[in-house]
């Protein structure tokens, strides 16, 4: 299997509605699909959340003709995949962790109601850009502070540009409900289509024997566990940090591959750098 790439054009304009919907011009999604048909990929993802949740859910339906009708393939977005995911796992009531500013967030949950989820907390910086710089810590106290506001089936984690799917499995662990990613659900809905699994240590979406419950899982392995990141640099303002005893954890195997076409709202995105653990390897030591 492999993974091709391309990028809509660089939009000089901070994170917000209007970039949303500058990067999912039908038009500029057809010149991106384009670019991938030389190599006659079996399936076409759009990895942008607030690029195809920005217009509702008709919007993504017709994102999703537009790059379809382009690449003669079936086509996907992050936000259809999202609502995949959910009703994979049969979650109704999910909170959510955004890096968006309040607008933003807001056509997020419209999205999602209309879609028939019912958004019960959420928890969200305002950033209008460097949101690859947002250090995995600060996206655990987000979960905590989301989920504590109702009683939701799930977590959804949004932005393909945050960085989020290393600490899938320690947040599943610690809050026992099922954590979706952008990044996530986009491959694994891309790799439904095509007739392949998806496979990852620990992940509720992707393991069915951990839907039941995490006390019917086996220990984690520190072997197996991801390695949790600091980035160099911190967005101003947010929840305070969470400490990071010294613990280390090994990284894991790379995540499955599937054809995916990029979006702007990813333009920052460059490198994440120095490793630094969350919690210890033994999962006796996991906050409760």
């Amino acid at each position: 299997m492999s993974l091709h790439l391309t990028r809509t054009p660089y939009v000089p304009v901070e994170v917000s509605l209007d970039l949303a919907r500058l990067v999912s011009e039908h038009q500029t999604l057809r010149e991106a699909v384009r670019a991938l048909t030389a190599v006659s990929p079996e399936v076409i993802a759009y990895a942008c959340a607030s690029g195809s949740f920005a217009d509702g859910r008709m919007g993504e339906r017709a994102m999703t003709a537009a790059m379809s009708s382009a690449a003669a393939v079936p086509a996907l977005t992050t936000s259809g995949a999202m609502l995949a995911a959910l009703n994979e796992i049969g979650a109704r009531r999910t909170a959510i962790v955004t890096p968006y500013t309040p607008s933003v967030t807001g056509a997020l949950e419209d999205f999602l109601e209309e879609g028939g989820v019912e958004v019960t907390g959420r928890a969200s910086l305002g950033l209008t850009r460097h949101i690859w710089r947002v250090p995995y810590r600060q996206v655990v106290e987000m979960a905590r502070i989301a989920v504590a506001q109702g009683s939701p089936d799930a977590l959804f984690i949004s932005c393909t540009n945050l960085p989020t799917y290393d600490v899938i499995p320690q947040l599943e662990a610690e809050l026992r409900m099922p954590v979706l990613s952008a990044n996530q659900v986009t491959v694994w809905e891309a790799l439904q289509r095509i007739g392949k699994d998806a496979v990852g240590p620990y992940q509720a979406l992707l393991d069915p024997a951990a839907r039941l419950g995490w006390a019917s899982m086996p220990p984690p392995d520190a072997t197996v566990l991801p390695d949790v990141t600091v980035l160099s640099a911190e967005p101003a303002g947010g929840p305070p940090e969470v400490p990071a005893p010294p613990a280390e954890i090994a990284a894991p195997p790379p995540p499955p591959e599937a054809a995916l076409a990029g979006s702007a709202q990813a333009q920052d995105a460059d490198a994440v750098d120095a490793a630094e653990p969350i919690w210890p390897d033994d999962p006796g030591q996991w906050p409760a």
